[in-house]
C-alpha cells in the first residue's frame, strides 16, 4: 500500500472508524451484515466521519482567513497583470473561504479599488465554489482523481 493510499483510505476515508463501529455493533449483538445493522453502522459512521472532518476543515479554513483580510487580497491582486492577475484571483479564491455572502461585496470592493473586471470576476467566480473545505470532503469521498 502506497503512502497517498494509505492517507486517503485511513487518515481522510476514516476505515477504521468504520471497522470500530462494526465491531462495537457486533458486540451488541447487531448483525451488521444484515440491511437493518449495515444501515446503522453506516450512519454512526457517516455521521462521525463528516463531523471530524467538519470540524478540521472549520479549524484550518479559519485559521487561513485570518491570513486574507480584504485588504490583503486587494493588495495581493494589485500586484499582478494580465493572465497571471486571473490566475491569482482564482487562486485567492480558492485559499479565502468567503462564501457568496461575502464574496459579493468584496467584488464589489475590487471593483471600487480599481482591479479589473476580468481579475475580480475570477476571484468572484472561485472563491464560493472552489475552496478547500470542498477539495478536501471530494478527496474523501470520491478519491483524487473526482477532486
Amino acid at each position: 500500500m502506497s503512502v497517498w493510499q494509505w492517507i486517503q483510505n485511513e487518515l481522510l476515508g476514516m476505515h477504521w472508524l468504520n471497522e470500530a463501529i462494526g465491531a462495537g455493533l457486533r458486540a451488541l449483538g447487531v448483525d451488521t451484515v444484515g440491511r437493518l445493522g449495515g444501515s446503522v453502522q453506516f450512519f454512526l459512521y457517516d455521521t462521525v466521519k463528516i463531523t471530524v472532518l467538519l470540524c478540521v476543515l472549520i479549524f484550518g479554513i479559519s485559521y487561513i482567513q485570518s491570513y486574507f483580510p480584504p485588504e490583503r487580497s486587494k493588495r495581493i491582486l494589485g500586484r499582478f497583470r494580465g493572465l497571471w492577475a486571473n490566475v491569482a484571483s482564482a487562486l485567492l479564491g480558492t485559499v479565502t473561504p468567503f462564501c457568496s455572502c461575502s464574496s459579493i461585496p468584496l467584488f464589489m470592493g475590487f471593483t471600487g479599488a480599481g482591479l479589473p473586471v476580468g481579475v475580480t470576476f475570477s476571484f468572484l467566480i472561485s472563491s464560493p465554489m472552489v475552496d478547500l473545505g470542498s477539495l478536501v470532503l471530494l478527496t474523501s469521498i470520491f478519491g483524487a482523481r473526482v477532486a
